[in-house]
């Protein structure tokens, strides 16, 4: 007789779920970080189903619920990203803008510097406009936009509600 798949129907923040109840860990890039409903597997090798009633953009150390079994905590991966580096805040913002020109996600790492997923096109209209580049390899956190909602707009189990 097969056991039946676990399911998480519930996110919630990091830091307002019981780390005492954690059952595992599964670990995601950012592209695999924005679903509703996919079929995951946690970091030991156990399937589970990822259920929620609309899209929610997972962050590093929110806890997926699963029903009647615990939590499962997101890990963001680190990966390769392309850190773009301004000559000062105002250079920044000039880049900013020709890279949300572009709709790319991008994450603010200071007054300075921003990443986003690297890409050739891009690469070259930065580099044309001066900026200095580099590859790193890091957990991708974008900013989520003027129309994205709060940072953690998440369910939280029975009495739903959001932050």
């Amino acid at each position: 007789m097969t056991e039946q798949m676990h399911r998480a129907t519930a996110v919630i923040p990091s830091g307002y779920w019981p780390k005492a109840q954690e059952s595992g860990t599964v670990t995601l890039i950012y592209a695999d970080r924005s679903r509703r409903r996919i079929r995951l597997v946690d970091d030991a090798g156990r399937p589970f189903l990822l259920d929620l009633e609309r899209p929610v953009r997972l962050a590093d150390g929110d806890g997926l619920q699963l029903m009647g079994h615990g939590f499962i905590r997101v890990v963001a991966a680190p990966e390769a990203l392309l850190e773009v580096t301004a000559r000062d805040p105002r250079h920044l913002a000039q880049l900013a803008w020709h890279v949300g020109n572009r709709h790319t996600a991008a994450e603010m790492v200071d007054d300075r510097r921003l990443r986003l997923i690297d890409d050739a096109v891009l690469r070259n209209m930065l580099k044309g406009l001066g900026a200095e580049l580099a590859t790193v390899a890091a957990p991708f956190h974008p900013e989520g936009g003027a129309y994205a909602g709060p940072a953690h707009d998440h369910a939280h189990g029975p009495d739903t509600h959001t932050h």
